[in-house]
């Protein structure tokens, strides 16, 4: 399983005018398993860090300064993505961490991808996100004009222990492409992708996350490159079967492509541990759902402005944890 506790520094303290030190032992850090540095969940990590972290030492926010918990400082971790956040996660071992919806169903049902593993009944959702597109992205000069050609072709299918991988699996079958049988098939994140896209050692690959991806917008910067629309039978059949895929479209202009491109998407869900304490988790949504971390998300990536307290239960696959539920109820958006 990929190491999860691969940590990269978060400048969280450049929201805060934190003029006392901050003593470690007066800090509760809380750490944000997210993913690759170049998909949407770490920068959208770091945002939620930022809005829920008042480190000991800074101003209150009837004083102008964060509105976070008091004496909280969060951290956003790279790590390998969903599934590696819930195993981190199921096992104590993160804080709290983000997964695609159908990945924290199958762990905490035991199906799906989890058909053969114990179910993962410890995880808990504090919140729906945002969407999370599928980008199929292929060197325009390979000729491959839909899903069927990719065979024969060297693709990357995401890194092992990844969401991405797991959806890249279920658009294959719903093809009839097989990874191993039809396809020259690469286990690589989306930054190492992109980057052997460019180089011309890779004709596609595959991510799943909140649009504009960093890796997408590299393999673009860098070479000649296009994204595959998502449409047709199989996709049809593929939504009527997974009621956690959605239809979804990337809009034109976000990679420099004239047309909207028709794709799939699942939700981004926030997850913590069912032992999380409740009190904590309870300032935790408090905090997240503030009018100070409304403009930090607003203002800190496009898909943060779809982060929203009206849509935070829908798609939501798995139990709220008890503190998160308590926050719902007490602004009746949950019974």
């Amino acid at each position: 399983m990929p190491n999860v506790l691969r940590c990269t520094a978060l400048t969280i303290v450049t929201v805060f005018s934190v003029t006392v030190a901050v003593k470690a032992q007066d800090a509760r850090f809380f750490r944000i398993g997210t993913g690759g540095i170049g998909g949407t969940y770490y920068p959208i990590g770091g945002i939620i860090a930022s809005a829920i972290s008042s480190p000991p030492g800074s101003r209150s926010c009837d004083e102008g300064g964060s509105c976070g918990v008091q004496g909280l400082v969060a951290i956003a971790q790279t790590s390998g993505g969903s599934v590696a956040n819930v195993e981190a996660v199921a096992k104590g071992r993160l804080d709290s961490g983000f997964a695609q919806s159908d990945i924290a169903y199958w762990a905490y049902t035991g199906t799906g991808t989890y058909r053969k593993k114990e179910p993962r009944k410890t995880i808990r959702a504090i919140a729906n996100l945002y969407p999370e597109s599928v980008h199929v992205v292929v060197r325009t000069k390979t000729g491959v004009k839909s899903m069927r050609d990719l065979k024969g072709r060297r693709v990357s299918l995401n890194e092992k222990g990844s969401g991405a991988l797991a959806d890249a699996r279920l658009i294959l079958n719903a093809f009839g492409l097989r990874e191993r049988r039809d396809l020259k098939v690469q286990y690589l994140n989306s930054e190492s992708a992109a980057l052997r896209l460019a180089a011309g050692k890779l004709d596609a690959f595959i991510a799943v996350a909140g649009y504009p991806m960093a890796s997408v917008q590299l393999a673009f910067g860098k070479s000649d490159a296009q994204i595959l629309p998502l449409i047709g039978k199989p996709i049809e059949q593929l939504l009527a079967k997974y009621k956690f895929f959605s239809r979804d479209t990337i809009p034109s202009d976000v990679y420099g492509n004239a047309e909207p491109i028709p794709t799939i998407s699942v939700n981004a869900l926030w997850i913590v541990p069912e032992a999380a304490d409740e009190e904590l988790i309870y300032q935790i949504t408090k905090a997240i759902w503030n009018e100070k971390s409304r403009k930090l998300l607003n203002e800190g990536h496009s898909k943060g402005k779809l982060i929203r307290m009206s849509t935070a239960l829908q798609g939501v696959s798995i139990p709220l944890h008890p503190g998160a539920r308590r926050f719902y109820r007490e602004v009746d958006i949950a019974e």
